[in-house]
């Protein structure tokens, strides 16, 4: 397709189909899913479209006559379809039979969860290196996580400014390309349609709109924290006697999730004991940073002129280290994805001690990532990654620390200072 971008999970895919008969594509609306997954079909079912749902849902038989591999898009709007595709596959499992796009899980789901015959894969919002930069990666998670890079090298020509620009930007293949007003008004009415729109697909029609912009708005403040919800609800509604009960807040997670719209880093328990006192909270994290910053009214300008009224913000800087860090840890799941491994954080109680990210491989092997918004590097900043090492030993392979500096290098303790755009799978 002219003008494509290619995506990592098109690696995964290449890789994949030929052995699977069925993969479902999950992610949220606008990402680029339909499009790659045409690149691969042969035959095409749009269930947004009444007819084509209408004549799906008549004859699902045609699952069996049409060209394979099929490609049903927005598979979610007649829920039945995903139990026709697992009997198809039981039938005959040889691969490339079937790719399922979905923008939300289905408010009704199927008889049947499609373990074993229909394989689900996370596809995510761009991340850095599938960005176009001017830049190509030069460090992969990959060697990293195995532990087999003794040298590191790279420049990097990007600067705070332009990382501020690519969290704005947003990683929505069809937003990133526009013009400021542009992207502003898409962003907008994003957020709008999942107000009015999402949540009544999903079954929860939402009886007071600004109530839950504002939860959303808190939400996007507390990204890269592990705010309690309790807070969070706080802030949204500072002045508001008539808050809503946890249960409807609760709901609002439910259905954002169903969306594919909250990314939370869950907390990294390890099986061994070298730990006491970890915190088990999960850090908070939008799909895209992009619509974090839009919900915050946030401009590549305002980012830098920080702090913020009303965002949450309580030092120079803060807002804007919170959402450079979600973009980072954005771009390390679409990483850490195509090699198998799992993307976690790490804090104590107390507080006394945190690891931004914790990457876990299916050997145990781990990397740990601190991001700092900045480009010059002390040793305070990489003491948590001490404290780390002192307690895992060799099975921390690599300490990293993310920067928006100009140059990738290890410096005399281990640490590998990294540029966030030199960073890829």
């Amino acid at each position: 397709m002219k003008g494509y971008l290619w995506r990592i999970v098109d690696s995964e895919l290449d890789e994949l189909m030929p052995e699977l008969a069925a993969i479902a594509i999950e992610g949220p609306r606008g990402i680029g899913k339909t499009t790659t997954a045409l690149r691969r079909a042969a035959t095409l079912f749009r269930l947004d479209d009444p007819l084509q749902l209408e004549l799906l849902a008549a004859d699902p038989e045609r699952l069996v006559r049409e060209r394979h591999p099929i490609l049903i898009d927005e598979w979610q709007k007649l829920p039945s379809v995903w139990d026709a595709v697992r009997r198809i596959v039981d039938i005959g499992s040889e691969g490339s039979q079937f790719l399922l796009t979905g923008s939300a899980a289905p408010a009704i789901p199927p008889t049947h969860s499609g373990a074993g015959r229909i394989v689900r894969l996370r596809m995510r919002p761009l991340s850095l290196a599938e960005r176009d930069l001017p830049e190509a990666p030069t460090v992969s998670l990959s060697d990293l996580l195995s532990g087999s890079l003794p040298s590191i090298g790279g420049n990097c020509s990007l600067r705070l400014e332009d990382y501020c620009r690519e969290i704005i930007a947003s990683g929505f293949p069809g937003i990133r390309s526009l013009g400021d007003r542009a992207r502003q008004l898409q962003l907008d009415g994003y957020i709008e349609r999942l107000v009015s729109h999402d949540f009544f697909e999903q079954g929860h029609p939402v009886r007071r709109p600004l109530t839950l912009t504002s939860w959303l708005r808190a939400y996007a403040a507390a990204s890269s924290t592990t705010a309690s919800y309790n807070s969070i609800l706080d802030a949204a509604t500072p002045h508001d006697a008539n808050k809503p009960a946890k249960l409807t807040t609760a709901a609002y997670r439910e259905v954002l999730s169903q969306l594919w719209l909250l990314d939370p880093v869950e907390a990294w328990i390890p099986g061994q004991n070298q730990f006491t006192r970890l915190g088990q909270a999960p850090k908070h994290h939008l799909a895209d940073p992009a619509l974090a910053a839009r919900l915050l009214g946030l401009t590549r300008d305002s980012l830098l002129r920080e702090p913020i009224p009303g965002t949450g913000a309580k030092k120079q800087g803060s807002l804007l280290g919170q959402l450079f860090e979600s973009l980072v840890t954005q771009s390390v799941k679409v990483y850490a994805q195509a090699i198998e491994a799992r993307v976690f954080h790490l804090r104590t109680r107390n507080n006394e001690h945190e690891v931004d990210l914790i990457v876990e491989g299916n050997d145990h092997r781990v990397v740990g990532i601190e991001v700092k918004l900045g480009p010059s590097v002390t040793d305070r900043d990489v003491a948590n990654l001490h404290w780390l090492k002192a307690r895992l030993g060799s099975k921390l392979v690599e300490m990293i620390l993310v920067t928006t500096g100009p140059y990738a290098y290890r410096r005399r303790d281990g640490v590998i200072v990294l540029p966030a755009a030199l960073l890829g799978r």
